[in-house]
């Protein structure tokens, strides 16, 4: 009989890849915990108040679409919805949400409060108990002993964490919570590949004493772009504007005369940020050309009075902020409540992982966040439900599941990780799926949800509303293509006004669909359409209007898929292969790739040497698929 001490997983960490693990090894029927230093700062939002984004946004659409609980968070707490890059394709449609900090954070919690099988308690982990490098247990600074099957590590920036404004550091693994100094000192003796990563934020405004009738007003779209496919009954939330404003030539050269004063340019920080969200020092060294940079006021909260600017991330000393901040429009007479700062922290190379997110060397231990090397919420909240269900299903005795790059973002999120490894903190993109085109925000529950409802995380009510959707998908098709639009009609004289080439013969509404021109609305107002559900009939049109180019990914696909289903032992000697280099040889031996199709992307690996490979392991009798 287990002990009160006893459970299946445990979690450490409350951030976003922490509540995801925690929910999704939950729902499969493991006894969880998680374990984080303060119980109240769950789902905290340390840095920017949103969620989503180019790229992020697929990633939180996934996570609903497995059942994940991102999307439900933010969508009672948003208090802005925007489509972003709408203009465009809807490969590349991306949501995006400025939160309530304090309500998301009330949201996250009470999702696990009330999640059964969970223990939420508020304990240091100081040590991981192992056992011939099989995961055991944790002791906590309370020298409280948990046993579990399998741990899942999401520290997020808290590893030795050293925050920088200026001349100044201090330990944190953000402004007003304590580093974690004795896990890491424990990690350290482990064969881990630790290393150092640097992210930053900007100061906060104080919202009262910023000008914002002289600056241009962002307003949510409507309807609201909610992230749930089936959300239900929506909370009533004010929606409030974010405001643009830009640097300026005076701006840039307070900061270049000031450059060496940044803990980044003197030589105390030697760590490397992030490109893609570089501070704003970065910004003005490295595009000097550049007159002025875009700066975002998003609020903080309705009920809170601070402006988080993003795109002034900096950690030049406070005063020198002072004077950043103030030659900006809009901002001359503006307060700041709090500095920005630059953050130091360990992490964990993500190249010594299993697509499972398992590491290769600890059997149990699981790695999940920016303690992978990534950044941002969705990144974070994306490996955590995988860490989740894998750690869930080692419990069960099951073999691991992890979607494929042309299955999900998720996929490729953790391909790019766990094959290239991390020299700076990792960003997802639409730019990094090779097939986007079929990796869509709103198709994001069809390739998902069925996987998520096998691997036991879709509750019954959320499986009949897909199921429902599904069927209105295929009853719109059939609609479709039933319906015919005859020339000299009413219908065609006001659809041949949109078009360049005019209908001359009868043609069904499937085929009219394809045109650029002919969209849902026009369809239903030419035609008389019954009503079908708006989400799956725009749906409908994607798949039909962007069919020709579906098709063909597709088979690009099917082209690239059976080197993705090769297995490759891990225990391989790779010493043994003749033919392959020495190059070749120690890079296969360093990523250890779990596939084919993984060895391939490796930095060096020559399509030869992919070749030597299949003919090694056909040859002895090794060549297997997933």
């Amino acid at each position: 009989m287990l002990n009160r001490n006893s459970f299946d997983v445990i979690i450490i960490g409350g951030g976003h890849a922490g509540i995801e693990a925690a929910v999704a090894s939950s729902k499969m029927g493991c006894k969880s915990l998680l374990l984080t230093q303060d119980i109240l700062t769950i789902g905290k939002m340390s840095c920017n108040p949103a969620i989503g984004g180019i790229g992020k946004g697929h990633l939180v659409k996934e996570v609903a679409a497995l059942g994940g609980v991102m999307a439900k968070a933010i969508d009672n707490s948003g208090i802005q919805f925007k489509t972003l890059n709408s203009s465009k394709g809807p490969a590349v449609h991306s949501t995006r949400a400025q939160a309530d900090k304090s309500l998301y954070n009330k949201e996250a919690y009470s999702i696990l409060k009330t999640q059964k099988g969970l223990t939420i308690l508020s304990q240091e982990v100081k040590e991981l108990v192992l056992k011939s490098y099989n995961i055991v247990g944790v002791i906590t600074t309370k020298e409280l002993l948990f046993n579990a099957e399998a741990i899942i590590l999401t520290t997020g920036t808290f590893l030795n964490g050293k925050i920088s404004i200026g001349k100044s550091f201090f330990s944190g693994g953000r402004v007003g919570d304590n580093s974690s100094k004795l896990l890491p000192k424990f990690l350290y003796r482990l064969p881990l590949n630790i290393k150092r990563l640097k992210t930053g934020t900007p100061p906060r405004l104080n919202i009262n004493s910023i000008n914002f009738k002289i600056l241009e007003a962002q307003y949510s779209d409507y309807p609201l772009p909610y992230f749930s496919f089936y959300k239900g009954k929506a909370k009533s939330i004010r929606q409030v504007p974010c405001y643009i404003t830009k640097t300026n030539k005076i701006t840039h050269e307070i900061i270049s005369s000031n450059i060496e004063d940044s803990p980044m340019y003197n030589g105390n920080i030697k760590s490397i940020g992030p490109r893609y969200c570089p501070s704003i020092e970065d910004k003005v060294v490295k595009f000097y050309n550049k007159p002025s940079h875009q700066i975002y006021l998003e609020p903080e909260g309705l009920n809170s009075n601070k402006i988080y600017p993003n795109g002034l991330s900096t950690c030049l000393p406070y005063n020198i902020q002072k004077y950043i901040v103030r030659s900006i429009k809009g901002l001359e007479k503006a307060h700041i409540i709090s500095p920005g700062y630059a953050i130091e922290y360990d992490f964990i190379n993500p190249i010594d992982l299993k697509l499972s997110l398992e590491s290769k060397l600890i059997k149990g231990l699981f790695l999940a966040g920016q303690v992978n090397g990534s950044t941002g919420y969705e990144e974070a909240a994306g490996q955590g439900i995988i860490a989740g269900i894998n750690a869930a299903r080692m419990c069960f005795n099951k073999e691991a599941w992890t979607p494929r790059r042309d299955q999900a973002y998720l996929g490729v999120l953790l391909d790019d990780l766990c094959t290239q490894g991390v020299e700076e903190p990792y960003r997802i993109f639409t730019s990094r799926a090779e097939y986007r085109l079929i990796l869509r925000e709103d198709n994001a529950d069809l390739r998902l949800t069925e996987i998520g409802r096998k691997l036991g995380l879709i509750s019954e009510s959320h499986w009949k509303s897909f199921c429902a959707k599904v069927n209105n998908i295929e009853a719109i098709h059939q609609k479709l293509k039933e319906a015919f639009i005859y020339p000299n009609t009413k219908a065609s004289n006001y659809i041949n006004k949109l078009l360049v080439n005019p209908l001359l013969k009868e043609t069904n509404c499937k085929c009219l669909l394809k045109r650029p021109a002919i969209n849902y609305n026009i369809l239903l107002t030419s035609k008389g359409f019954p009503y079908f559900d708006a989400k799956a009939f725009k749906e409908a049109e994607i798949q039909i209007k962007y069919s020709g180019y579906i098709v063909r990914q597709y088979e690009d696909v099917k082209r690239n898929i059976s080197n993705e289903l090769i297995k490759v032992p891990y225990n391989i000697e790779y010493n043994n292969i003749s033919g392959l280099s020495n190059e070749v040889t120690e890079k296969l031996k360093k990523h250890h790739p779990s596939t084919i199709g993984q060895a391939s992307r490796i930095a060096g690996i020559t399509p030869v040497a992919i070749s030597m490979l299949l003919i090694w392991l056909r040859k002895s009798n090794m060549l297997k698929l997933h």
